[in-house]
């Protein structure tokens, strides 16, 4: 198609050399195709070539001094991508793998997943390749709080509201909330995910991981099926991870694997959640240390994988929830998952799956909830506790889970009916899209050339 191919070629000439941003912009476009056949207002309008465009890219020095008294100096970004519909909202990301690329395309993504979730929030994203392992708690808060210093410009209750992502959790939102405080003068909800004694949210640090695991309930029950008794794998070990295998046991279903940069774990009995959380919640320890309790278990260093796959994906399941990375999960592994009788992915983590395992996903047509959708339930916890911190109330665990129970069967819902109603009733990547995108592009429409 001219126009979207148009599009992405004038974005590789502006942007050159971000490749995860080109593989989010020409999913998403690509998979808009029907609707901007039968729509032409959206060409007319000029709304692909300027929904691919931020309408702020901010990126910083951060300098701080580490434990030595030597400066160490950072990058820091803020993308503000879209407000067309609400106030910038998206995470900030703390890794040695951030560039302009990464937060572009986490920005980009977090555009429709804010439009899935029903809420006022627009899209944005930010970080830095500042890297939290192996700093102390005071080089931690001195970054931070530099950080801050340059980015507290730019955010406002109503303006951006900042969240945590990978590296960044309660610990540095606070270092982070309290430099705002003190250069603003001002008390109010411009981050989230705070703790709960000044203005967080019960529920917002389970929100990702139960919001996949909803998500991946409601796919199944459209199919007369549900997750009890399912035997599921699962990567990653942090907070999403973790908080998918509790929700998971809750529902009945088994989840028997665990993963870190090293290597992950399999337990055919189903992972000790407790032990998970002391290892990487208290402990910030190997995986390999689970092996001590559980002699049962299984370890797989990273180095025995097999070539070009994640032994992950090996691990025979009816249900898979790729909860780590961007691009964790590749063609391989997905006719491996599907060979060994997988019928349901739900995306924990931002884009895991590369397009080549998105095809063959669809192709088969299983229950597969992209990451925009199946991953929404922290950004709409978050936006939950903007409405508490509004309202100077502190909702009960129950209330806010049931919302959030809620939010996510109504994503489920608007993306089957846009499937739906381009002929695709299985495909929801073509659905989250097009239902995410049409919100958005009526606002920009309505708002008129800015």
């Amino acid at each position: 198609m001219p126009y979207v191919a148009e599009t992405i070629a004038r974005l590789k000439k502006s942007a050159p050399a971000e490749v995860e941003f080109y593989q989010a912009v020409e999913e998403v476009l690509t998979s808009l195709r029907p609707l901007l056949d039968k729509n032409p207002k959206y060409r007319k309008h000029g709304i692909i070539e300027r929904i691919v465009e931020p309408e702020r890219q901010i990126s910083f020095r951060v300098s701080w001094i580490d434990d030595k008294g030597h400066v160490q100096v950072n990058k820091g970004y803020r993308v503000q991508y879209s407000s067309a519909i609400g106030p910038y909202k998206g995470g900030i990301r703390f890794h040695p793998t951030v560039y302009s690329g990464i937060i572009k395309f986490l920005g980009f993504e977090q555009i429709f997943k804010n439009s899935l979730t029903g809420l006022a929030i627009g899209g944005g994203k930010g970080g830095s390749d500042f890297d939290p392992k192996g700093k102390s708690d005071n080089e931690i808060m001195r970054f931070c709080q530099s950080f801050m210093t340059e980015l507290y410009r730019h955010i406002g209750a109503t303006v951006d509201v900042p969240a945590g992502d990978i590296g960044v959790g309660g610990r540095e939102i606070g270092y982070m909330y309290g430099q705002y405080k003190r250069l603003t003068g001002s008390y109010e909800g411009v981050l989230t995910g705070k703790k709960l004694n000044w203005g967080g949210s019960l529920a917002r640090t389970e929100a990702t991981g139960y919001g996949a695991v909803y998500f991946a309930q409601n796919m199944l029950e459209g199919r007369g099926d549900s997750l009890n008794g399912k035997t599921c794998v699962v990567s990653g070990a942090g907070n999403v991870a973790i908080y998918t295998i509790q929700k998971l046991h809750q529902l009945g279903a088994k989840a028997v694997t665990c993963s870190d940069s090293r290597g992950f774990i399999y337990h055919e009995k189903g992972i000790d959640l407790a032990l998970l959380k002391q290892l990487k919640e208290v402990e910030g320890a190997s995986l390999e240390k689970y092996l001590e309790t559980h002699k049962d278990a299984k370890y797989t260093p990273v180095s025995a994988y097999p070539a070009g796959r994640n032994a992950v994906w090996s691990v025979p399941c009816q249900a898979a929830f790729p909860s780590a990375t961007q691009n964790e999960l590749n063609e391989a592994d997905a006719k491996e998952l599907l060979k060994n009788g997988c019928i349901c992915i739900s995306e924990g983590a931002n884009m895991p799956s590369t397009p080549e395992a998105v095809e063959a996903f669809l192709k088969a047509k299983i229950c597969y909830g992209p990451g925009k959708a199946a991953n929404a339930g922290g950004v709409a916890t978050s936006q939950l506790e903007m409405a508490q911190n509004g309202s100077m109330q502190q909702w009960t665990f129950e209330e806010v889970d049931a919302k959030l129970k809620d939010i996510m069967k109504n994503i489920y819902i608007r993306a089957s009916e846009a499937a739906a109603e381009f002929g695709e009733p299985t495909n929801l990547v073509l659905g989250a899209n097009i239902a995410g995108f049409r919100k958005v592009a009526d606002a920009m429409i309505d708002q008129g050339v800015v």
